[in-house]
């Protein structure tokens, strides 16, 4: 299967530690924000997790990415069932912006802005060690923000999603310099 990804949909790395993403999303921005922030939603693309919503919350996200697609795909050699990470709120503006810890060191920032019906989500993601976990990140939030773009849309995300995380994976080595 030649699968052809839009350049815009590419994570841009724009510091040695730091990569940025893009969708654009249905409106209104309120349910982009929901999909962010409440459990449930998030949990059908990304990892689920109760958050209370102001500065300094911790919270736990969980991933079951076997749970994103049906079916989920072959899973890569070294990853479980489910993975779970502790985080806290760094910085909360309802509804356009959410800045939390990725786990000790990292942290991502999620900016919503309208767009006429639609909405603009940039994902930032600092603290990223190095290479190999910049290829990892850059494919998962790639694959994670494609199912949202699709389950967003009311649609089936359209790849299993584990062979979607490996495809981007090679895709970003190929695309990120050593």
């Amino acid at each position: 299967m030649n699968i052809v990804t839009p350049e815009a949909d590419y994570a841009v790395v724009t510091a040695p530690d730091t990569a940025r993403i893009q969708r654009l999303l249905p409106g209104p921005i309120e349910r982009v924000w929901a999909y962010l922030t409440d459990s449930d939603l998030r949990r059908r693309w990304l990892a689920e997790g109760a958050m209370e919503l102001r500065a300094g919350a911790q919270f736990e996200l969980v991933w079951h990415n076997d749970e994103l697609t049906d079916p989920p795909g072959r899973k890569p050699d070294g990853f479980g069932a489910e993975h779970r990470m502790q985080s806290r709120i760094v910085e909360v503006e309802p509804p356009h912006r959410l800045v939390f810890t990725w786990g000790e060191r990292g942290e991502v920032t999620f900016e919503l802005e309208p767009r006429g019906d639609k909405v603009l989500l940039s994902v930032l993601h600092r603290g990223i060690s190095d290479r190999t976990n910049l290829l990892m990140i850059g494919a998962g939030w790639h694959a994670h923000l494609d199912i949202l773009v699709a389950r967003a849309n009311g649609q089936t995300p359209p790849l299993p999603y584990w062979d979607g995380w490996t495809r981007l994976r090679g895709e970003y080595a190929r695309r990120v310099s050593a």
